[in-house]
């Protein structure tokens, strides 16, 4: 059995070199973040819902794929234009996007689901029934047999 204590040291300090990196590669903006695909994870009693926004990209283009634990999310976004149109200003980004989230022992890799709507992935990864929250009972001190402090 593993056990782990948190170190607020170390988790200040991953948070902080996260924004540097995050300025550095030009990833933030005004709101936080300006990636080509932002994404909103939400853990659920049953699975985890990760919502991954992917404006003005054809489905058809989007990929969805799990190896070894890690979840990968491409999509491309390409605009043409006429002839005659000159771009004066590109602020949305084009090309192909790629997006990896290292999914959890706990999360059933097996069992993905992904569903586009409204310029939205949204990607549901199911709990395996182990890793769930359960209720432990408690022995009265008479019925406690193997267990001793």
């Amino acid at each position: 059995m593993l056990l782990t204590s948190i170190d607020p040291f170390v988790q200040e300090f991953d948070r902080q070199f996260d924004r540097i990196a995050r300025q550095a590669l030009g990833w933030s903006g005004e709101n936080g973040t300006r990636g080509a695909m932002p994404l909103d994870g939400v853990r659920r009693k049953d699975d985890v819902l990760l919502k991954f926004d992917l404006p003005g990209v054809d489905p058809d283009s989007i990929e969805v794929t799990v190896d070894r634990g890690v979840l990968s999310v491409s999509a491309r976004r390409e605009e043409e234009y006429g002839q005659d149109d000159r771009l004066f200003v590109r602020e949305r980004p084009m090309g192909t996007f790629t997006r990896r989230v290292y999914l959890s022992e706990h999360l059933d890799s097996e069992k993905v689901d992904a569903a586009y709507s409204n310029g939205v992935l949204a990607v549901r990864i199911p709990v395996i029934e182990k890793a769930k929250p359960r209720k432990v009972e408690i022995h009265k001190a008479d019925e406690v047999k193997s267990i001793k402090s």
